[in-house]
């Protein structure tokens, strides 16, 4: 609530429920600090239906007063007790009205199957939503998300991430592949603050969040060698974008993407989201220009968003 006045010289019993407010002065700051204050009680229904009602005896002059509107619940600070999932529902239920109900047929054909043309593969952090920033609907991405949008090697070990590709590659048939990096990532920050000689033998097996990232070990290497003379953040920024070109380069050790690259019905790319300036950069893999002794990719189509 905003309380603008203007007081008279007076004296009013100080209450320890009330508020004060310096008299003689039209200055709520400035030179006055020094002057005795004037206490303006607020009743307890007062605070709650946002009205001001006054129990000071102002002896001269009248006390003029203005109020803030009050504010629109959309806006309202959440309370103790305050259900944080009413926000959520409310979220959902605007959601039905506008789209659901409004795209009705559209969705009725999504419940019977998917076929997206899209597989998207990004990173957990909370700032990276690919349907929000890339503008992806219902039905458009087969989207999976983990630290720092890593893509392992057809040989490791099974992974969530791993069957995710199997099913949208073999099963949905997706036509394009796309990994978004980001900066800022906090996942790549942990990558490059691991020890130089730090193998994965040497990794605590409780340190989920170690045996993870260590998958990008050669983006590592590549950044500390190519980015050596700069700071480490700007590293860290070379080796956000490094770590989805080397992810690019393991999607071609699995044999069922590599074969649908080389006979075109399948296009992998790569993205970089900037949220610190707004901008998203994209490459295309150019699979016929790559090279198979050196493991270097060729790109293609490199632009930038902005």
């Amino acid at each position: 609530m905003a309380i603008v006045s203007s007081i008279m010289p007076t004296s009013v019993d100080p209450s320890s429920s009330g508020v004060c407010v310096f008299h003689n002065t039209s200055k709520i700051f400035g030179n006055n600090a020094n002057q005795l204050p004037t206490y303006l009680r607020l009743s307890t229904s007062s605070r709650r239906h946002a009205k001001l009602r006054l129990a000071a005896s102002i002896s001269k002059g009248p006390l003029k007063l203005t109020r803030e509107e009050k504010h629109q619940d959309h806006v309202a600070s959440p309370e103790k007790g305050h259900d944080v999932f009413e926000e959520i529902k409310h979220r959902f239920l605007t959601f039905k009205k506008d789209k659901y109900m409004g795209n009705l047929e559209r969705f009725q054909s999504l419940a019977k199957s998917q076929s997206p043309k899209f597989m998207v593969i990004a990173c957990a952090d909370s700032r990276v939503c690919p349907s929000e920033i890339l503008g992806f609907q219902p039905g458009e991405a087969f989207t999976v998300r983990n630290i720092a949008n890593i893509v392992p090697t057809y040989e490791s070990g099974p992974s969530e991430t791993k069957a995710a590709l199997e099913f949208a590659v073999n099963s949905l048939q997706v036509e394009n592949i796309l990994v978004v990096g980001h900066s800022r990532c906090g996942g790549i920050r942990a990558l490059m603050t691991m020890d130089d000689d730090e193998t994965e033998e040497d990794i605590d097996s409780r340190s989920f969040i170690k045996n993870w990232v260590v998958i990008g070990k050669p983006a590592r290497s590549i950044s500390k060698s190519a980015a050596s003379e700069l700071s480490f953040d700007q590293q860290c920024q070379h080796c956000e974008k490094e770590s989805v070109s080397c992810s690019l380069q393991n999607l071609l050790s699995y044999p069922w993407i590599e074969e649908r690259v080389n006979k075109g019905t399948l296009t992998i790319h790569g993205g970089y989201y900037d949220f610190t300036e707004c901008t998203f950069e994209k490459w295309t893999v150019d699979y016929k220009e790559r090279s198979c002794v050196e493991r270097t990719l060729a790109v293609k189509d490199r632009s930038i968003w902005s």
